[in-house]
């Protein structure tokens, strides 16, 4: 029966399912594992980043990225729809910007970036969004970081913690595991890495995942620092 509404984005089917979304979320659920930790003192994104091919030309590929210079996320899911979505964030937060001449704060980013992908659910000729996005930012007024997860549904919730990609289940209960209110930056990078490691295959390289901090200094990405957080947990 349910095969009927599958292909259909805007009709629910007796269940009160809309199947489309389900698909999207499968396709998150096949992507690159993404970690998210909110520490006491800022918030930690990391991501396996791992290429099709030895050719590729790593630099080129950035999953972790900056939105304003308090805020930043990771996907896990369809590459080319994050783009879209990066794209329409960076242009929400300069209109914020522009008006009132102040960084926008990280949940009003996230409100807006959960409303574009909730409209690509709900209207005629198109899809919704094949990825699951980790938003983290710290705000300047409250002198506090924020964790967000968005789902293609245009669902958010705020985290103390949270995986998503491929093999989320088991690295979410690592994480409840080892996670505490407690916990500094420095650690929860440490955590970040060791919660990747339970569903990464090879040798784990700064080549290979990439990880993003945010701070009272801001967000940045930590290539250099990367090395030495992995000698530090091997």
């Amino acid at each position: 029966m349910s095969e009927r509404y599958s292909f259909s984005l805007t009709t629910f089917s007796p269940s009160g399912k809309l199947v489309q979304i389900e698909y999207a979320l499968a396709a998150v659920g096949a992507g690159a594992p993404s970690v998210g930790i909110k520490a006491s003192n800022g918030v930690v994104l990391a991501t396996e980043k791992k290429q099709k091919s030895i050719l590729y030309d790593e630099n080129s590929i950035h999953k972790i990225e900056m939105i304003t210079k308090n805020v930043g996320m990771v996907y896990s899911g369809m590459g080319p729809d994050y783009r879209v979505l990066l794209r329409n964030a960076r242009k929400l937060a300069q209109s914020y910007y522009l008006q009132y001449q102040e960084n926008i704060p990280t949940a009003q980013i996230v409100h807006k970036i959960a409303n574009v992908m909730q409209e690509y659910t709900q209207s005629g000729g198109v899809r919704p969004f094949g990825v699951s996005l980790l938003i983290a930012g710290w705000d300047e007024d409250e002198e506090r970081p924020y964790l967000y997860q968005c789902d293609p549904s245009g669902a958010y919730f705020a985290w103390k913690a949270t995986a998503m990609g491929k093999n989320f289940v088991n690295e979410k209960t690592f994480l409840e595991k080892r996670y505490s209110d407690n916990l500094e930056l420095e650690d929860a990078v440490h955590t970040a890495i060791l919660t990747l490691k339970e569903s990464f295959e090879g040798q784990m390289t700064e080549d290979n995942i990439e990880i993003g901090i945010c701070n009272k200094d801001g967000f940045r990405l930590s290539p250099p620092e990367v090395k030495d957080y992995l000698a530090s947990v091997q």
